[in-house]
Formats: C-alpha cells, structure tokens, sequence
C-alpha cells in the first residue's frame, strides 16, 4: 500500500462527525450500494454495453478498493483481501499502479458477484475497526467522507449504466417496476429575472465539497433570466417536428457532424413504436409524458435546442447564482429517495433546479481561481479531467439528496448522452428593463446570504452590538470562562519581559479591544507607549471603552478606529511614523477558519508594516469538559449573547425571529478543533428577514461561531504562512492558553 494521503485542505471537507456518526452514515451508503445491486441477477452485474459504462459488480468493487487503498493504508497492520484487486479495480490512478483496461472491464468474469461481495464485507469491517480506533483524526474523517461521496456518484453510475446496458437488449427489461406519478400539466415556460453583481461562487460553510468547487471567489454576473423549469419531452417534440436534427444553422460545427455521422435524430433511448414515441426507462419502455423533462440528450443537442428557440444554456455561476438566491434546496427535488427512478413534470412553485435532469451549463470544465490539484494519487480525483468537458448542475433522478448541492460540479463531454441530463432555457436580461442594483446594508446582506447558505450560518462579527458587547463582558467575568483570567494573568508577565526591549514612541495597535480591560495592563507596564489605536466594529461600545483610558492616561494619544478590524486598516499619519506593536487578545483569532486567520494576519502585517510586531492571544487544546464548560455556562449568559444576534437582526432588519423557538448549542468538533456555537430550531418554522422567507424545520442549527484550539506548532505554521515568525510564547499552566509575540 504504497500511495500518498490525502491533502486535506485540497481533496474536500469532512462532514463535522462523531466516529460513531461517520461509522454510521458509512454503513448507510454501502448498503445502498448493495440495495442497488441486489436487484440485478449474477450475470447482469457482469454486463458492460459500451465503453464508457462498467459492470455493476465493477462499481462495487472499485468503490472497495478506493476505501481500501486510501483509508486503510493508514492501518498498519491491514493486508489486502487479494493483491490482484488493485489491477483489476483501479479506475484512472496513475499515481496507484497500472490497471485493467477500461473498455474490457465486461470481460471479467472473475471475480465473480459473490467474491465481490466477500470483498466488500472484508473491507468493510477493517473500514469500521479503524474507525472505532482512529474515526475522529481529521485525515481518516476526510478520507472516509471522501469515500462516501465516492461511491454514491458510482451508485448513480449503476443505474445510468444499467439502463444503457438493458437498452441494447431486444426484449427491453426492467430493472424496477414502474411507479405512477401525479400529473403535473406541462405549464408555458416564465423567466425569472436575476440583477446580477459581483456574487461569491464555490462551496461555503463546513459540509464536504470536492475540490473543484473551491475556493469560493467572486464573479461578475451581468443581469440575466433563468427559465422557472426545464425543457420538456413535449418541447423537444416540436423541435424534432420544426427539423431540429435537420437544420445545420441551430447546431456547432463539431456536433452537426457528429449529429450526422451517428445519425441522431431523437434524445438517446428514444424509438417509435406505432407513430409514437417511446423511450427506455429503468422501468422498461414507456410512452414519452410530453410534460417530464427531456433526458438523455448531449451538450450538442441542447446547445442546438437553445439557438432554436433564440435563448441560450446559462452559465454554471448564473446556475447556481439562482439555487442559492431562490433558497433552492435538492430535498425539495425529484431525486432518488423519491423512487420514481425517471425525471417528473415540475410540481407547483418549483424551479426544478434540483433532481430530474443534471442541467448542462455553456461553462467549460476548469479550475477556478488559485486552485490547485494536491501532488498525491488523490489530486488525480479532479483536476486533470478539466479540459474539453462540460459542466452540469444540479443532480438527477438517480442522485442521492444529501450528495448533491448548488456549488456541486458535474462535468461530461459535449457529446455523451447516457448520462441523466436536460437542460433549461436562459436569457439576458433586455438592457431597457435592466434596474440599478439597490444598495443592500451589509449587515443584511451578511444575514440573507448566511441564511440562505447550507448550512445556514451568521457571522460571528455581528454579535458586538452594545448589548452583545455587555453581554461578552460579563461572559468575561464567569468563573467557567477561563480564557480572560488567563489572559490577564499571563499579560503582566509578557508585558514585563517586553518593556525592556519595546522602542520609545510605540502605537500599540489594539485590533477588536471590547471593553479595553486588558489593554491597562500594557498600557501601565509598558512605559515606551506613547500612542493607542483601538479599533472595534461597535462605534458606540468603542466610544464608551475608550472615555475611561482618556482620563487614565491623559499622556497618550488615543486615536479609537471604528470598523471591522478583519478588513484592511489604515492608520492614523502619526502611527504610520512610530514603530507598531499590535494586540489582538481574548484568542478571537480562534473565530477565524484557518484560511480566515491566514489572511487576517496577513492584512495584519500590512498594517503593522516592516518591524511591526504582533502579540496575538489563543487559547490552547485542552480536555473536552473545560471547553465546553466555558462556552455552555450554568448562568446561561452565553446562551443570552448566542440569542441577542437573533434579537438584534429583528431590531435593525425588521426580522420576526421568535427567540423562544431557538435554544443555545456549544458543541466539540474534533476533526476540526473547535468549539462551536449554533442556535438550534426546537420547532418547524419560518422567519421573515426583510422580505425575504426562511424555513427552519426543527433541529436545523444556524451556526453562529467558532473558536479554534491550535497548539503552539500549529499557530506557528500558520503565522508563517501569513509572513510572520514566531519569535516567542508565553503559556500558563491548566486550562492552557497562550501568547505568542510575531516579527
């Protein structure tokens, strides 16, 4: 078992999990493999009709060899089942060893169904021994997850390459049987309107994404329409009728020729039987329903659909763009749970932008801004597929729902056709009814798109209104809240070891000062002060904290910023002459992802300039109890600084947030080291936030906060990925926390 790991940050992000909760969603997924598989006799599961496709007892066998040659490398004392598995089952891992070829896969008639399954059991119970040993490291929770994700696109592949496969067959089986669907009369296409602007693109929040949906950049998007549905069987009869496959002018110049050298003239599985037209389902061959989606049609086809109808494919950022600004969400789709197996006509009010069909996008298949493939087998996963394909979004109706989400990239080439895919019709937005973007508040904008986002979240930054910073204050003062005890306790001795060395005429530069408690400490030990710039995001609390250091220390001059001291600062002429010595207490830094607190230090050190330094507070790793004992505390105060940011965005935004419909949850994440908060729904709801609808079924959290516990070596690789070194620390004995002093 010679292959790399996984780089972490690159590959994806794990699900936030308890082993026992990763064990657990791990047996789900395997066994809805098996389920798939089951209803196929020995000899089908050895079929392969083309290419393209594999055998069913392939897709379950490659999916075990992914877990064991990724995951269980990391077991030490693990063999594998059978040393030739690794030739037989590995897809396109280079990087992994040398492998059957793939057009032969059907040629393998050993192993057989059975010694897959024999195969599938040995893994599986390694895969749940280590992660009852090991499940909470990050690495064996992201390759696991990564697994997962892994083989549910392969159980969806068992099922678009079954139908193909039982498409060749003259007697037209059926894999399942048909179930009746309601009617849903096919209604005439609307377009939706979207303004455009610059919006964020990518996967957001802390559920797994692949790496080709990251980072999260921003994109201009001019204004455009979105049709409320897609296109329809009906629709693409009238384009079969007009001389759709006929008319060189709708088509690109590679797709006409390939129309005409395969002889396209219907979606693929379509046949006329008795002057109608048919097409062959999972279920067998059915009459076409005019109303469902069209499926099963090329990029070619669809792009030429589009030019006949005079509209055009929308772009994969305008796609998703509308998923996220409608609150599309995939449980509302036709996807696999629901067990028709087949695309459905639209039900009332939705949008069908998930399940059915995967939609095919006039976006080429690349990377999007800074990404970058990791160097091991796995960086294989993505990237190097990113030439002369398509992208799809959306899902169809063989796709799992927890599997597929709006920043989801699938991607074929243009002129494939098995796969479940549509398309629906997009527009720009005629310049005459075009409308100036209305100013959006920040703070409602930060609200709308975090409560729109999956999962919903909040920023943390939006807690210190005057009431959220008295609150914090008197958080500060529990006895469960260690972390400002051992602060202010650690402060005095780093602020006696710094005054000797500190240059006459420093501005300590104070980024989030709060209450400004701490600050006295520096400011009355540390004689070579002569310049203090607080900076707050809460003007008023701001003003209130620095009033008392005025008359303290009637010698400084007090310079108080008001802003959002993540942002780049600039200061004061006068400090950007004095030598700088920044602050940032209370381990907020431990607010940040770390890719968050890179950057944040990195401006940091912007502001600070050449010979700045920078004394940064966090608080270390520590048992479970004393984390969650400050962050839960038995007065409930944190519970009130938790619920007062629902409070304040009805006060400011005219929200109607019912605070009693929403309990305070400290919670550990072990995979990710950190404390978070949520505001956990103890009811089926929804809340207006100006205007706009939000539906809260009971048990869905909105996470508010977190607050990362590093060790020394990890802040110090961190601090030097932003430019900075770590020169010194200083930590105090049980509950641990830290200083640490960069140059």
């Amino acid at each position: 078992m010679n292959v790399p790991s996984a780089r972490l940050q690159v590959v994806g992000r794990p699900v936030a999990s308890s082993r026992g909760e990763i064990a657990t969603r791990y047996l789900a997924v395997r066994a809805e493999t098996e389920r798939l598989a089951a209803q196929l006799t020995g000899e089908d599961q050895s079929v392969q009709s083309m290419p393209d496709a594999s055998p069913t007892k392939w897709h379950r066998a490659h999916t075990t060899w992914f877990f064991e040659t990724f995951v269980l490398c990391h077991a030490k004392d693990y063999r594998p089942f059978d040393s030739r598995f690794g030739f037989l089952f590995n897809s396109y891992y280079e990087a992994a060893g040398p492998r059957h070829a793939r057009p032969l896969r059907g040629l393998l008639t050993r192993p057989d169904a059975n010694d897959v399954r024999a195969y599938r059991q040995h893994v599986d119970g390694c895969i749940l021994a280590l992660l009852d040993r090991r499940g909470e490291e990050p690495e064996i929770a992201t390759l696991t997850a990564l697994g997962l994700e892994h083989e549910q696109q392969h159980q969806e592949l068992i099922l678009t390459d079954i139908l193909h496969a039982f498409a060749q067959n003259p007697l037209l089986p059926a894999y399942t049987p048909y179930v009746p669907a309601v009617a849903q009369p096919r209604s005439a296409v609307a377009f939706a309107a979207f303004d455009g602007g610059i919006i964020e693109i990518g996967h957001t929040g802390d559920g797994f994404s692949f790496d080709n949906e990251n980072p999260p950049h921003e994109v201009l998007l001019n204004p455009f329409r979105l049709a409320d549905r897609l296109v329809t069987n009906g629709e693409w009869l009238e384009f079969i009728a007009g001389g759709g496959y006929e008319t060189a002018s709708h088509w690109l110049s590679d797709g006409w020729l390939l129309a005409r050298q395969e002889q396209w003239e219907s979606p693929l599985y379509w046949q006329r039987r008795d002057d109608l037209w048919h097409a062959m389902t999972l279920s067998g061959l059915q009459p076409v329903d005019p109303d469902a989606p069209v499926c099963n049609v090329s990029y070619y086809e669809a792009d030429a659909f589009t030019r006949w109808r005079g509209k055009r494919l929308p772009t994969e950022c305008e796609w998703e763009h509308a998923a996220r600004f409608t609150k599309a969400q995939p449980a509302e789709g036709n996807l696999r749970e629901s067990g028709y197996l087949r695309p459905l006509s639209p039900r009332s009010g939705s949008m069908q932008l998930f399940g059915d069909t995967w939609e095919w996008t006039q976006s080429p298949y690349t990377a999007y801004p800074e990404f970058r493939a990791s160097q091991d087998a796995l960086g294989e996963y993505n990237g190097k597929f990113m030439i002369n394909q398509m992208v799809l979004r959306g899902g169809s109706c063989l796709t799992n729902t927890d599997h597929v989400r709006a920043g989801y990239r699938n991607f074929f080439h243009p002129h494939q056709r098995w796969q479940f895919s549509g398309l629906r019709l997009a527009d720009d937005l005629p310049r005459r009814h075009r409308r100036p973007a209305p100013t959006i508040p920040p703070f409602l904008e930060d609200v709308w798109r975090g409560l729109s986002a999956t999962p919903k979240n909040l920023p943390s930054k939006y807690f210190y209104d005057a009431e959220g910073s008295r609150l914090f204050e008197a958080i500060c003062n529990l006895p469960e809240y260690y972390l400002t005890r051992s602060e202010s306790d650690l402060l005095g001795v780093v602020a006696r070891e710094l005054s000797a060395e500190l240059e006459p005429n420093t501005a300590l530069v104070e980024f989030g000062c709060g209450a400004c408690t701490k600050t006295r400490v520096l400011l009355d030990l540390l004689p070579g002060i002569s310049s203090y710039v607080p900076i707050d995001i809460c003007e008023e609390s701001l003003k209130s904290s620095v009033e008392p250091l005025i008359a303290a220390f009637p010698h400084l001059d007090i310079r108080p910023l008001a802003g959002d001291f993540a942002e780049d600062i600039v200061l004061p002429q006068n400090v950007q002459r004095s030598p700088r010595l920044g602050f940032f207490s209370g381990s907020t830094i431990g607010n940040f992802e770390i890719g968050e607190a890179t950057d944040f230090l990195r401006r940091a050190r912007r502001s600070l300039g050449t010979g700045g330094k920078f004394l940064v507070a966090i608080d270390l790793a520590k048992d479970v109890g004393t984390l969650l004992a400050a962050y839960d505390d038995a007065q409930g105060v944190t519970a009130k600084f938790n619920a007062n940011l629902l409070a304040r965005i009805n006060r400011e935004l005219g929200a109607s947030f019912d605070l009693a419909g929403f309990s305070h949850l400290a919670r550990w994440n072990t995979a990710l080291s950190r404390i978070e908060m949520h505001l956990l729904s103890r009811e089926d709801q929804t809340v207006r936030v100006a205007g706009r609808e939000f539906r809260f079924p009971r048990g869905e959290t909105i996470h508010t906060e977190n607050s990362h516990k590093y060790t020394i070596e990890q802040f110090a690789g961190i601090s030097r990925e932003a430019g900075w070194t770590l020169v010194r620390s200083w930590s105090c004995p049980p509950p641990e926390f830290a200083l640490v002093l960069l140059a």
